[in-house]
């Protein structure tokens, strides 16, 4: 059976991310299309059909927050791997994954190996054009609700996108945590002044530190600089069945309050992402937690923060 895969959100000014994937299975569903062939009635008429009918379905949703942080392209690879991931909550086995457009978005991930892209496969293998049609609906139902909390923007007429109504409303309003600072038209409404940084040069020595501690502790140490080619986490260790995720941090002084402060919210949600991936890579279902550990010149503190 197939495994059909399609996002819908990728370019709006406003809103999260959205994948859609389907296993249709044996069900039938007459006037399945792209998503964005469809009229609104028709996409919600056939969604409910769909849910009913198939095999399996899921949704991965990465907010604008995550997109801001993680950039594009590994928000597209979040947001396909928890699409999957809730497919695969149904335990329906699948021997094929279509994923519409050019990039396999799982390729670091086992899954990676069985991916076919297809080019306009939304308009022609019919569980890719059911992901996007359950992906399209979730999405527009998603931000019409949040006129009721931004009223002005009209976020449901335009499910954020970037019309010249849309334009005009941020110029009177501003901009509300919905919208993805990282995109080139909304860069100016960044307070440069305020700014976090939130990468540092990480030291070998601020690293061992860490990792004599978790061994004090009784961690066993699994991993040293995991990466990929969108992001790294500096130590994995397990301890009683539970695997920890840890960033190190070096500092001179204790400006930053403690190591919780240390952590930004944009690395915050790296670390989510590089703690995904490599759950989803290494097929584990492990209890797992986030953790920081911050070296200073006289002190180490270790503590889980999610």
């Amino acid at each position: 059976m197939i495994l059909g895969i399609d996002e819908v959100g990728r370019g709006p000014w406003a809103g999260p991310l959205v994948v859609g994937a389907v296993v249709l299975g044996d069900a039938q569903i007459e006037g399945l299309n792209d998503s964005k062939q469809l009229t609104k009635k028709k996409r919600e008429a056939l969604e409910p059909e769909i849910l009913e009918k198939a095999s399996a379905t899921g949704l991965g949703w990465v907010s604008a927050d995550e997109l801001d942080s993680l950039g594009l392209s590994a928000a597209l690879r979040l947001a396909t791997i928890r699409a999957v991931k809730a497919v695969d909550e149904a335990k329906i086995a699948y021997d094929e994954i279509i994923i519409d457009g050019t990039i396999n978005f799982l390729s670091d991930t086992p899954k990676g190996k069985y991916v076919e892209t297809m080019p306009k496969a939304d308009g022609l293998i019919p569980a890719v054009s059911a992901a996007s049609i359950i992906a399209k609906v979730a999405r527009d139902r998603f931000m019409e609700a949040q006129d009721a909390t931004y009223p002005g923007y009209s976020f449901g007429a335009h499910a954020g996108y970037g019309t010249e109504k849309h334009r005009a409303a941020i110029e009177l309003l501003g901009v509300t945590p919905l919208h993805r600072l990282s995109f080139g038209p909304l860069k100016k409404y960044v307070d440069t002044e305020t700014a976090v940084v939130t990468t540092k040069q990480i030291g070998d020595a601020a690293e061992n530190v860490v990792v004599d501690h978790l061994k004090d502790l009784g961690h066993t140490i699994i991993e040293r600089n995991w990466r990929t080619r969108f992001c790294e986490i500096d130590i994995i260790s397990e301890q009683d069945g539970k695997l920890y995720f840890t960033e190190v941090k070096y500092r001179k002084n204790d400006d930053f309050g403690g190591s919780v402060a240390a952590i930004t919210p944009k690395k915050l949600q790296q670390m989510k992402f590089a703690a995904e991936l490599y759950l989803a890579n290494k097929t584990r279902d492990t209890p797992a937690y986030l953790a920081t550990g911050l070296v200073d010149d006289a002190t180490i503190q270790w503590m889980k923060i999610d």
